[in-house]
């Protein structure tokens, strides 16, 4: 029989190194991925929670009695509107829950979000003094 006409094509083997090799890639990229979109996520509470801090100085600066707005409950996407005396919208697509503890002369708002589906939830707090700390990390577990 003559070989000298050959079919072209790959083996089995190489479509299986091929397939081994994108695992590889997947299993190595998808984690950054997830982490970087976590990331995002929290990049958003910063910025509710400097516009809180900023509005939270206003508001005692204008008011009558010298001190911070106590609102009644917490504002999320369920509850946007919460805040609406403090100038603050949280909008639907937030993964956040913000309550704030107020005196005369200190503030404390709190922010909580599930950013991954776990037990964990990620915890951000912010004082009178602008310090903003993130207590319980959900992206590092």
């Amino acid at each position: 029989m003559n070989r000298a006409k050959q079919e072209h094509g790959f083996t089995l083997i190489e479509l299986m190194i091929v397939v081994v090799i994108i695992g590889i890639l997947a299993s190595l990229a998808i984690p950054r991925f997830m982490e970087a979109s976590t990331k995002a996520k929290q990049s958003e509470v910063k910025l509710i929670m400097k516009q809180i801090y900023v509005n939270q100085r206003t508001y005692r600066q204008q008011s009558m009695v010298n001190s911070y707005y106590q609102p009644g409950g917490a504002a999320s996407a369920a509850s946007p509107q919460a805040f609406a005396l403090l100038w603050v919208e949280i909008m639907s697509t937030c993964k956040y829950s913000f309550t704030i503890a107020a005196t005369n002369t200190t503030f404390l708002c709190t922010a909580t979000g599930n950013l991954d589906d776990d037990a964990t939830l990620d915890t951000w707090t912010m004082d009178q003094d602008g310090n903003l700390v993130n207590t319980i990390d959900d992206v590092v577990d």
